[in-house]
C-alpha cells in the first residue's frame, strides 16, 4: 500500500508541476503578444510617419528638417528592429513552455496509468486472497461436516 501512496503524491507533484507549466506558458504568450503589440504599434507610427511626408510632397521642406526627419525615421526603424528581435526571442520562450507542459503532460499521464495500473493490481490482489480465504472457509466447514458424520 506504501507504493501506491508513493505513487499517489507522485502524481499529485506532477499536477503541480504541470498547473505551473501551463501558467508560466500563459506568462510567456501574453508578454510575447505585449512585445507584438508595441511592435505593430512602431511599425503604425513609422507608416503614419512616412504618410504623412509624403502628403507634404509638393511642400518645399528645408534640409535641416529633411536630414531630422530621415534620422528620426533611422531610430524608428532601429527601434523596430530591436522589438522585433523581442518577439523572435519571446516566441523561442513560448515554444521552451510549450514543450515543457507537454512534458509535464505526458508524465502526468504516464504516472496515472501506472498508479491505475498498481491499483488494479492491488485490488486483484485482494480479490484473489478473499477468494483464498473463502475457499479455505467452505473447506473447513466441508471437513466438519464429514468428520461429524
Amino acid at each position: 500500500m506504501s507504493a501506491l501512496n508513493a505513487l499517489i503524491v507522485a502524481v499529485e507533484i506532477a499536477s503541480r508541476k504541470r498547473d505551473e507549466a501551463r501558467q508560466a506558458l500563459r506568462e510567456a504568450q501574453a508578454v510575447q503578444q505585449a512585445a507584438q503589440a508595441q511592435l505593430s504599434q512602431l511599425q503604425d507610427y513609422a507608416r503614419e510617419t512616412e504618410q504623412r511626408w509624403g502628403m507634404q510632397a509638393d511642400t518645399t521642406v528645408k534640409p535641416e528638417v529633411m536630414f531630422h526627419h530621415y534620422q528620426f525615421m533611422g531610430r524608428l526603424d532601429h527601434a523596430a528592429g530591436l522589438q522585433t528581435s523581442v518577439v523572435g526571442d519571446q516566441a523561442v520562450r513560448v515554444e521552451r513552455a510549450q514543450r515543457t507542459l507537454m512534458e509535464t503532460e505526458l508524465r502526468l499521464a504516464s504516472l496515472r496509468k501506472v498508479l491505475e495500473a498498481r491499483r488494479l493490481e492491488l485490488e486483484r490482489a485482494q480479490a484473489r486472497m478473499d477468494q483464498k480465504q473463502t475457499d479455505e472457509r467452505a473447506a473447513m466447514q466441508y471437513s466438519r461436516r464429514v468428520n461429524d458424520r
